[in-house]
């Protein structure tokens, strides 16, 4: 394989990237200047380098500043603002998804990524998901009162979410979790059927949360 096919095959693993687009992309940047070329290789490396996973909510985040090292790992600002209320924790499954509800200004709590969503068919969910760790997360915050399933409305998101509510059930015993009742809620009809949690506007994403059950 040539290294053009090479380049082309790379941009058609993108997320919604397609062999066409991919082709695109790669007579886009050999057309490009050699300074910019440098300038986007030099970009992508210190991205690379500044980004960090957070121990809490295991989203991905970008900082210049040099982390100190602890023993549960480097934490996001999001997880770090004290004025976030912690008895509420939203359950996504990317990091666009909360980028998303973020921006429409609707939510105040704190936030777990699940890193994708379970296929109906699939028996080994967490092999897909991070359930050991969310249920680790939930059983250790004493604080926790609410978990929103903040995920698609597609097959795969609402199997994912039933998923999450029935481990969240066992580990809690009767909705009960140190002393106090844990209530799950999903996301309401503000969101469609079908509707990717990604691409929902802001007004879409507070009307959800607001009808949530």
């Amino acid at each position: 394989m040539d290294s053009m096919r090479r380049l082309e095959e790379i941009f058609a693993h993108f997320p919604g990237i397609g062999p066409r687009q991919a082709r695109r992309f790669a007579y886009y940047l050999i057309g490009k200047p050699q300074a910019f070329i440098k300038e986007f290789i030099q970009l992508i490396e210190t991205v690379k380098k500044s980004a960090h996973e957070c121990s809490s909510c295991h989203r991905l985040f970008i900082t210049e500043v040099r982390l100190q090292h602890t023993d549960s790992g480097p934490r996001c600002n999001i997880c770090t603002d004290t004025s976030r209320d912690c008895s509420v924790l939203m359950i996504v499954s990317r990091d666009s998804d909360l980028e998303s509800i973020e921006k429409s200004g609707a939510y105040r709590g704190l936030y777990f990524v699940v890193g994708g969503t379970v296929p109906i068919l699939d028996k080994e969910p967490e092999k897909r998901i991070r359930l050991k760790a969310l249920l680790e997360r939930v059983s250790q915050s004493p604080e926790l009162k609410e978990v929103i399933l903040s995920l698609s409305a597609t097959a795969d998101g609402e199997h994912t979410a039933a998923i999450i509510k029935e481990a969240i059930g066992k580990i809690a015993g009767d909705n009960l979790t140190n002393g106090k009742r844990l209530n799950v809620t999903v996301l309401g009809r503000g969101l469609s059927t079908g509707a990717e949690l990604e691409y929902a506007d802001g007004e879409t994403i507070k009307s959800a949360l607001k009808h949530r059950e």
